[in-house]
């Protein structure tokens, strides 16, 4: 039988636990995530003329990601609370798939990654324009969130789709 890797967020009794990261040097960190939320072509259209009742539905969306980005210490209960030095959040209306792309990139200084900040930040806004269009339509659909790609840390570099050097 061959041993296998320790659990990071688990001691020795079983039970989870924070990461002590207070032994970890500090770097830049990055990451970017994306999400898509499938609207429909009129609930599109109505985002683009900006006629949603509930009012401008991407800069509502952008704000409520920010503020989810933030908060992600409180709502996963194993994550660090993180110095967040920038969050950005950018849509792209998408014909085609009737669908609102939503993207996040987090930055910081310090021990410990910023993906599940990018992944908060996406869903939350992902789900913020989920709230706004609900009056429009019941056909809503949050899909394929997912990390992108993450920089700094022991672990390194990482990129959706790139090889990976094990």
């Amino acid at each position: 039988m061959t041993d296998s890797p320790a659990l990071s967020h688990v001691d020795d009794q079983g039970q989870a636990r924070m990461v002590d990261v207070s032994h970890k040097a500090s770097s830049a960190r990055t990451a970017v995530a994306a999400g898509r939320v499938l609207v429909g072509a009129d609930a599109l259209r109505l985002i683009r003329e900006n006629e949603i009742q509930k009012g401008d539905v991407l800069t509502v969306a952008s704000v409520a990601g920010v503020l989810g980005a933030k908060q992600t210490s409180r709502l996963l209960p194993l994550c660090h609370d993180v110095v967040l030095q920038n969050v950005e959040i950018e849509f792209e209306l998408n014909d085609d798939a009737g669908a609102v792309e939503v993207r996040a990139i987090t930055k910081t200084e310090g021990p410990t990654g910023v993906e599940m900040e990018a992944l908060t930040a996406v869903t939350i806004a992902a789900l913020t324009v989920y709230d706004m269009c609900k009056s429009v339509t019941k056909d809503i659909e949050i899909t394929d969130v997912r990390l992108l790609a993450k920089s700094g840390g022991r672990s390194g570099d990482y990129r959706r789709g790139a090889p990976r050097n094990n």
